[in-house]
Parts: C-alpha cells; structure tokens; sequence
C-alpha cells in the first residue's frame, strides 16, 4: 500500500528517534494507521526506516507512554495501534482552541502542496497508480461513518502526494494530515459533506486519468477550498 510506503519510509540522520516518533504518531493520529493494526516488528521497522534496533524501540516506548499503541508479548504477540486514541486527539486538538486564521493558514499549506503534488502527479502517474487512486476514492464513497470516511480521505490525500514521486512533499503532506484530520472528522459527520466531498474527488480523478494539468490542478484547489470553507463555517457556527 503506497500510504504505508510512505509512512515506514527511511528516516533522515538527525534525531531519528524524535522523526520516527512524529512520523509514527502523525500516521495514527489521521487514521492511516488503523485501530488495531499490527505494526511491523522491530526489526522490519529498522530494516524500512533505516534506523537501529534501540532507536526502534526508543520510539516504540514514547508512542506506548502516549497509549497510542500497546505490546502484547508472547508468540503471536507484536505492537498495535490502540483502540481508543481519541482522548489523546483531542488533547492536542481541541476545536475549541482553533482560530479562523489558523484554519486559512493551514488551509493556504494544504492547497499549495496538494496543487503542486497534482501537476507533478498528471506528469508522473502510471495508469495503475491513477486506478489505485480511483479505488480510494470508491472506498471514500462507500464509508459509512466518519471515522471510516475520514481515514478514505486521509488515504486519497496521502497517494495524490506520494503519486508525485517527491518523498519530501509527502512527507510534508503526512505531517499536515495531523492537524488536518481531527477536524476534518467533525465534518464528516454530516451526509452532505461527505457527498459533496466525493463529488470533488471525482472531478479530480476524472482530470487526472484525461492528463489534463491545469483542469486537475483547479479541481485539486477546488476540493481543498471546499474543505477550508466549510472549517471556517463550522467555526463560526461552533458552539
């Protein structure tokens, strides 16, 4: 799966445990990683990431403090992704504490680095990577319920990125996603989005597979204005 290609991608030299650790918790704060989900043991982690044994289970230890995962020992033992980190999320992002310029700002982030990932995506693309994505957006349209829905959208986000061939812009993407993701799940909430939603990812798809750069990288700013808008409206209307 290309989400998690990007996820256990190799760390850079600095401070590999702290980036192992971000990484790590970015993934499953936005849902990439599922509740429950085996993580891969120590030493595959080291082997994907490029870091040693000890600076594996330093970051392991960190995320278990945080309860965002557990261990269980024994044979068919390993580390998962706990089944309740929504204390933990909203923790860190209380909406509450969220500022309307805050929401333009992260907003101005996103739309940048997914337009570019587009028009580097219609160049890079492979028909089966425009196919994979198709299948998310399917999986998108078919969740039924907001964590389900936000984690589809989280996905089709995080391949668009990946699909643009630069490891630096989606890692960039993920670490947005973390931010981005707790609020994007109180808008799922309501049919409307998430229908309104799948329409603007399907007008993307569609510019994608016709290899149509400006159409996409409209549509690519389109859905992410769509999103900032109606943050913004949620906001004011929050009580």
């Amino acid at each position: 799966m290309i989400t998690h290609t990007v996820i256990f991608a190799p760390i850079g030299e600095a401070s590999r445990t702290e980036q192992i650790t971000q990484r790590l918790s970015n993934a499953i704060i936005s849902g990439l990683l599922e509740k429950g989900e085996q993580l891969p043991n120590e030493t595959e982690l080291a082997r994907m990431m490029g870091g040693s044994h000890i600076t594996i289970r330093d970051a392991l230890n960190t995320l278990r403090s945080k309860s965002l995962i557990y261990t269980i020992r024994g044979r068919n033992g390993g580390s998962f992704i706990s089944d309740d980190i929504e204390s933990y999320v909203k923790y860190f992002h209380p909406f509450n504490n969220v500022s309307s310029d805050f929401l333009a700002d992260i907003g101005e982030m996103q739309s940048a680095l997914i337009v570019h990932c587009t028009r580097l995506s219609v160049r890079r693309m492979t028909d089966e990577d425009l196919e994979s994505l198709a299948s998310l957006i399917e999986a998108l349209e078919k969740s039924d319920s907001p964590q389900r829905k936000t984690q589809a959208d989280m996905r089709c986000l995080l391949t668009l990125a990946a699909n643009s061939q630069s490891a630096r812009l989606a890692g960039q993407e993920l670490i947005i996603l973390t931010e981005w993701a707790p609020l994007i799940s109180l808008l799922y909430k309501e049919d409307a989005f998430h229908m309104e939603s799948c329409r603007h990812y399907r007008r993307l798809i569609n510019a994608l597979k016709a290899r149509d750069e400006p159409l996409a990288s409209k549509e690519a700013h389109s859905l992410v204005e769509f999103f900032i808008s109606s943050l913004i409206e949620y906001k004011i209307n929050f009580v």
